[in-house]
């Protein structure tokens, strides 16, 4: 067991790698209005009332100080079949988007089609998670769609 304040070993990524989770693309748009999104497995439900979701960000990511700066961002809950989305926003690229099917959300924040939930957000709290910001969102509209999710272990 790591004592209080250890540093993460290799074993923190290999025991946190056996809890399978669902995945999920965080969008938002930049001031610009150009899309902008990644791969996201920290993503849970925090609160119903008031409904309320974290997700939590790289901060070495550039995704970081979009998300953290701008309103608004939504997270696309990906479906079993769109494995190919996961490792395309998980990676760097040019243009994440050019080959990804999305319809438009609040604000212009892009949604990923076929994602079996949309969950769209304005930003409520960011709190400090050590190399992560936790980004809890109120949750505004959100979608549902018939499915299975995609699960990473």
């Amino acid at each position: 067991m790591m004592a209080a304040g250890a540093a993460a070993t290799p074993d923190m990524r290999t025991a946190m790698g056996t809890f399978a989770t669902g995945v999920t693309v965080v969008t938002t748009a930049t001031s610009e209005g150009a899309p902008a999104g990644c791969t996201v497995s920290a993503f849970c439900s925090l609160s119903l009332d008031p409904p309320l979701v974290p997700a939590c960000i790289g901060k070495d990511r550039s995704m970081h100080r979009l998300i953290t700066q701008d309103p608004g961002y939504a997270v696309s809950i990906l479906a079993r079949h769109q494995a190919d989305v996961a490792l395309r926003f998980a990676r760097p690229s040019v243009d994440r988007f050019a080959k990804t099917p999305v319809d438009e959300g609040l604000h212009g924040i892009p949604l990923i089609r076929g994602a079996i939930a949309h969950v769209e957000c304005t930003v409520h709290d960011v709190l400090d998670g050590g190399d992560h910001a936790i980004v809890i969102g109120l949750v505004r509209p959100l979608h549902t769609a018939e499915g299975e999710p995609l699960l990473y272990s």
